[in-house]
């Protein structure tokens, strides 16, 4: 029974798979026989009716724009921070006690005036024992003169009272020295922080007290690749736009290079000035900068989307005139090789296979099997303003099988054009 079960297997194997290879493999006159190849109802009258979608069935619908004359600037972005065109921070070159402070935080300062008074008791008292010292020596200085000229005293005695002048006049000029040391002022015009000490508080030489900034005018510092080098100029000009004042571009101007470049990251640092009259900019900043470095004129440019990349090379399909394969006078494709450059918000210039004012198709390529199989180009949105033909019925679509917008009227200077996609053929 085992050998029978075996034996009834491979039997049926091999029927099934000699009715499979029956059924691959039979003619289609024994399909249509049976009833399996037949087309189903209305497509038969829908095939050439519809039949404007592809190169045997009539003009392929497409959209086209215009390749352009136009003008583009080569441009560089970096990234910087903004620094105020003065700043310091002020700290006393003496310790003491801050006895007064003359300035509310955040308001504006004059150069030269007093911000921060450390106690000078002692140091002014010194100024006065100096001064009354320099009386003395000169008083001393005077009398020796006069009695020299009467042979009462000898010239060694006046050459030392002279000598105890200016040791006394120098005396005085450290203790006024020392004295103004515990007066901080105003080192420009500007704009002081919030304070960091109070009065009463005992500072030593060298703590931070406030900073001064003057806002009047902003720098930017930012660094660029080392490849812009030639490009880069004093006075130059670049635009900043900054994260904290969207929808807002400022002018500056590139003030000063670096002379050595960034050995790590390969860049120059460059600073530019902003004037800030409105005083919205402020030291700290985030900015973005944009420097024009060049501008060609004349530059042919296409939409992007009209590129097709193959085997590390790009192409276009131009829309040209010549002829369908019945005769007539029609828009046609035609597939070329181009040479891209630079990319600009949509736009690719074409260093090389398209001219200016040719027309390239921007969509639809993939319906294009062949060079010279015929287009149908619509104008974007003249179907939907198209007025209603007679009876109330929408007018027609333009494009039909060797309709006029495939002929050799088609307006070829429309700069940017789409199509109202053909009708679909049944499938």
């Amino acid at each position: 029974m085992k050998k029978l079960h075996v034996t009834v297997a491979v039997i049926g194997l091999v029927l099934a798979s000699a009715g499979a290879y029956w059924y691959q493999h039979r003619s289609p006159a024994t399909a249509l026989a049976a009833g399996e190849g037949a087309p189903r109802k209305g497509a038969a009258a829908a095939a050439p009716a519809g039949g404007g979608n592809g190169p045997t069935g009539g003009p392929v619908a497409v959209e086209v724009a215009q390749a352009r004359s136009a003008t583009l600037s080569e441009e560089a972005q970096a990234v910087g921070t903004l620094r105020s065109r003065q700043g310091v921070v002020l700290r006393p070159e003496v310790a003491g006690r801050i006895a007064a402070l003359g300035f509310k935080d955040g308001e504006r300062v004059r150069r030269g005036q007093l911000l921060v008074q450390l106690d000078a008791t002692l140091v002014a008292a010194q100024v006065r024992q100096a001064e009354a010292q320099l009386s003395i020596a000169r008083a001393n200085d005077k009398r020796n003169r006069e009695l020299l000229a009467e042979n009462f005293v000898s010239q060694a005695s006046v050459d030392q009272t002279a000598a105890n002048l200016q040791v006394a006049e120098a005396q005085l000029a450290l203790a006024r020295a020392q004295l103004a040391r515990t007066r901080i002022l105003a080192p420009f015009d500007g704009t002081v922080g919030l304070r960091l000490v109070n009065v009463g508080d005992y500072v030593n030489a060298g703590a931070d007290l406030v900073n001064v900034e003057d806002l009047r005018t902003i720098h930017v510092d930012f660094r660029l690749p080392e490849r812009y080098l030639p490009q880069l100029q004093q006075g130059q000009a670049a635009a900043v736009t900054l994260d904290a004042l969207p929808g807002r571009r400022f002018q500056a101007r590139i003030e000063a290079l670096d002379p050595q470049i960034d050995a790590d990251g390969r860049s120059v640092l460059a600073r530019a000035s902003i004037a800030n009259a409105e005083g919205v900019l402020r030291p700290g900043m985030f900015a973005r900068v944009d420097i024009e470095l060049s501008t060609r004129q004349g530059v042919v440019v296409v939409p992007e989307e009209a590129l097709l990349p193959q085997g590390g090379k790009q192409y276009v399909i131009k829309a040209v005139q010549g002829r369908t394969t019945q005769g007539q006078a029609a828009r046609v494709a035609q597939r070329v090789e181009v040479t891209t450059g630079a990319r600009r918000k949509g736009q690719v210039e074409i260093v090389s296979g398209v001219a200016a004012d040719e027309t390239v198709v921007t969509a639809g390529h993939q319906r294009l099997q062949r060079d010279g199989a015929p287009l149908r180009i619509v104008q974007l949105g003249a179907e939907a303003h198209r007025p209603p033909a007679s009876g109330g019925e929408p007018a027609p679509a333009s494009g039909n099988a060797g309709g006029a917008e495939g002929g050799a009227g088609a307006d070829a200077s429309t700069p940017r054009v789409s199509l109202a996609p053909a009708p679909v053929a049944a499938r």
